[in-house]
């Protein structure tokens, strides 16, 4: 189940992404200044934000071996934030992929105190 973008390729839609965005979707945060480890950001929790990128969480979710949901998105459009299956999320920029927590909860809380989240590697440590 999903919904289409213009190249064919579908959002997915499961029950961790619709759990998600009914809890806190709408939510903006505002943040700037020093976080724990890294400088906050402004984050958007709506899934609207990835409407044009279902071929990008296609490709990473195939890699992870598990569907992806747009979730929102960093810095006013710099990064994308992304849900899977089991509600673990990501965040997708030009420096690439990184995983905030194993639930939104967490991911928040990553978010807004700063704190470093870990980068993804490939299976071959790159």
């Amino acid at each position: 189940m999903g919904y289409g973008g213009a190249s064919g390729v579908r959002h997915a839609v499961f029950p961790a992404a619709v759990e998600a965005w009914a809890e806190f979707g709408g939510l903006a945060f505002d943040l700037a200044g020093p976080g724990r480890q890294l400088a906050r950001t402004p984050f958007l929790i709506d899934p609207l934000c990835g409407l044009h990128q279902p071929r990008t969480l296609l490709d990473l979710g195939r890699a992870l071996d598990t569907q992806l949901a747009p979730l929102g998105e960093e810095a006013y459009g710099q990064a994308l934030l992304a849900v899977d299956e089991e509600g673990r999320v990501y965040s997708l920029d030009h420096t690439g992929e990184w995983f905030l927590g194993h639930g939104i909860d967490q991911a928040v809380a990553t978010l807004v105190l700063g704190t470093a989240p870990e980068r993804l590697r490939t299976a071959d440590g790159s």
